[in-house]
């Protein structure tokens, strides 16, 4: 990381402390800086305070602001590759680029020889080692690890019976559209008034990342004996 600015060296420094003085109220989640408190306070609240100039859209993070006018308004690609024509919308893409010209794969697998330059793949690797099987055919109720594997199935096992609609949030699949309409207001449209996780002091505007938070507790065993080292689930 190189900058003009003593503030921006100074900012980008306390990526690399421990130090997490900012605290949200909401969930306890700690962050480094201010600004990525704010940020994140934001999505708890729903406040989308950048506005875009050319459109009716706004964004929680001036960040997403900038990336939703380069694809929408400018089409300027300012992050360009030093070994080729490509050129990205953000520099994110551009890092991941260049890893395909130095073949470097800084995402390994702690239990096995795999490693990928992208971290969400080694995300999804990860699940063949832990068994978790978190996807579930619609028509059958059997898991799969990946999505990929649950759509193959379906498409294989059930034939004309896939239903042909797919949640853009999540990997559910429904039958009719107006029914696909009532899954998205009842799981995925924001609220309002928060909902309070029953197991922590998180609270969530959508139903579906509640439910979510919620599988995270779900081998916690948050009852301990004040007398012995004993803790059970319920």
């Amino acid at each position: 990381f190189t900058s003009l600015s003593i503030s921006s060296i100074n900012r980008h420094v306390k990526i690399h402390s421990e130090e997490k003085r900012h605290v949200c109220h909401l969930c306890l989640k700690a962050f480094h800086t201010a600004t990525l408190l704010y940020n994140h306070v934001n999505a708890h609240t729903g406040t989308r305070p950048y506005k875009c100039s050319d459109c009716d859209m706004a964004f929680v993070t001036s960040g997403e602001l900038a990336r939703h006018r380069r694809y929408k308004h400018t089409f300027e690609k300012p992050f360009k590759c030093s070994m080729c024509k490509y050129s990205s919308v953000e520099a994110s893409k551009l890092k991941r680029h260049i890893r395909s010209h130095t073949g470097e794969r800084p995402y390994a697998c702690y239990h096995c020889s795999y490693a990928s330059k992208d971290a969400y793949k080694l995300k999804r690797h990860m699940v063949t080692h832990s068994g978790e099987k978190t996807y579930e055919c619609y028509v059958c109720q059997a898991k799969f690890a990946q999505s990929g594997s649950m759509t193959m199935h379906m498409l294989q096992k059930h034939g004309e019976n896939v239903p042909k609609y797919q949640c853009p949030h999540c990997s559910t699949f429904i039958a009719r559209k107006s029914d696909l309409g009532v899954h998205l207001r009842n799981l995925h449209s924001y609220m309002a008034v928060a909902i309070k996780c029953s197991y922590c002091e998180a609270v969530f505007h959508e139903r579906y990342a509640l439910i979510r938070h919620k599988k995270t507790h779900r081998d916690e065993k948050r009852f301990k004996c004040d007398q012995c080292s004993y803790a059970c689930k319920q």
